[in-house]
């Protein structure tokens, strides 16, 4: 687990999410905490469980992308699943239980990249002399064939294949084909229905082990035969058993799990469609509590996992969720509207922010955009102004608004023969005015 102070992790979401000061204090102090208990002795680190966060805001101001941002920048394994498509046990739908069988899949997935690269040198050597076994085949040699003739053939081969080796160095042979034998996984047969979900058996791997693995030949090129050669031998160095166990334990002590919409699993006051809100409730209490849930790569206890629940909670309040699933979120953070302020700063201070790409993505055209701080501002203005008429999506509306504004120009940058583009005031003024004037139409397409 990285060291990370509570200040470089918030610095660190600074370059990615603009505001939101309160909730990128939270979750640092809480990943922070995680560094703290591994530093403590066993019986100790045992009790020492982590404060789950309950996000509390709009959609489109950075909820998702600061536990995503989080997850990435710890290294740890991180899911985001949505409250609503899970559905009490007995009715038709998901079990909460799947969530964590998510987490392990995300935490394998980490450990095998992490193992690759371990054996990375290996793989490609063995995979080398694979592709030199393919391209000069060792010669034949008969029982008639005499001890010296032997030594020279073997002499003149080796030689041969180190010459190969050369050229397949130089890249020289890249366009060569060759044949591979592949093999073939046998397709399980799926099984889905009602009830399906808590069968954890590993049905998969009994199929693999009943239905015999087929192979068959084809032919590629060097260059393709090299990268398949080297993920054969990825394989077959890495210990799957080693993997599974590690991947567990990950996810274990470092899992962040989001759960989204959770506001819309508070029970209204009539029955019907929601009729098992509040027994989504009830089987998420024993996830979040910490259980011990069975998985096919074996069981995994939940005590340790970071939850970080969000929602709008425009018609609910956090107050109407069940006082024991309440108490598993200590910490409530609210993260505020964005603001016209917000906006220009979202088009232009993150690493990667909406403008950075659109200049990086027309640039492959040969065409060059500049926009003006004019130009930023009456965007931003165009976005805010959007959000409080129609309905507020927070900055997912400045996707829809650059679409609109560039896509003449996505559309003929290719024949273009102007190649330097200034986006000013004007240019936003004279794409957008029109459609954010017209209330019916701006519902519809921005």
């Amino acid at each position: 687990m990285r060291d990370l102070t509570p200040r470089q992790i918030v610095d660190e979401l600074d370059r990615h999410i603009v505001g939101q000061h309160d909730a990128k204090r939270a979750v640092a102090i809480a990943i922070r905490n995680r560094w703290r208990r591994q530093q403590l002795a066993d019986d100790m680190k045992a009790e020492v469980a982590p404060k789950n966060i309950l996000m509390i805001g709009p959609t489109g101001v950075g909820k998702t992308e600061i536990a995503r941002r989080l997850a990435k920048l710890t290294g740890a394994p991180f899911i985001k699943v949505e409250a609503t498509k899970y559905t009490e046990v007995g009715y038709y739908g998901r079990d909460v239980e799947s969530m964590i069988r998510e987490l392990v899949e995300n935490a394998i997935g980490l450990v095998r990249e992490s193992e690759r690269a371990k054996v990375e040198e290996e793989a490609r050597q063995r995979a080398e002399e694979k592709l030199l076994d393919l391209l000069v085949p060792p010669p034949v040699a008969s029982d008639e064939t005499s001890d010296e003739a032997v030594n020279k053939a073997l002499e003149r081969h080796e030689r041969t294949r180190e010459k190969m080796r050369a050229m397949l160095a130089a890249g020289d042979l890249d366009e060569r084909k060759v044949e591979l034998t592949l093999e073939q996984k046998a397709v399980p047969m799926m099984l889905t229905g009602m009830g399906m979900e808590q069968v954890d058996l590993d049905l998969q791997g009994m199929f693999e082990k009943i239905i015999p693995r087929s192979t068959s030949r084809r032919e590629m090129t060097v260059k393709d035969a090299r990268r398949v050669l080297h993920e054969q031998e990825s394989d077959s160095l890495i210990n799957q058993e080693k993997v599974n166990a590690a991947a567990i334990e990950l996810a274990e002590d470092l899992g962040i799990l989001f759960v989204d919409e959770i506001d819309k699993v508070v029970a209204s006051e009539g029955k019907g469609a929601d009729v098992s809100r509040q027994g989504v409730q009830r089987d998420l209490l024993p996830i979040v509590e910490g259980t011990t849930v069975q998985t096919r790569y074996g069981y995994v206890k939940t005590d340790h996992i970071l939850f970080i629940a969000a929602g709008a909670f425009h018609r609910a309040s956090p107050s109407e969720l069940m006082p024991e699933l309440q108490g598993r979120f200590p910490i409530r953070v609210e993260l505020q509207d964005l603001t016209k302020d917000d906006f220009i700063r979202i088009l232009t201070e993150p690493k990667s922010a909406l403008t950075k790409q659109y200049e990086a993505l027309l640039k492959t055209e040969n065409v060059e955009l500049e926009f003006t701080a004019d130009a930023i501002e009456s965007l931003a203005s165009y976005a805010f102004q959007v959000n409080q008429s129609t309905q507020n999506i927070g900055a997912r509306r400045l996707y829809t608004i650059m679409e609109r504004l560039l896509e003449d120009l996505s559309f003929d940058a290719p024949e273009m023969k102007k190649r330097r583009v200034k986006i000013d005031a004007p240019y936003v003024n004279e794409r957008l005015d029109k459609v954010v004037k017209d209330e019916d139409l701006s519902q519809f397409i921005l």
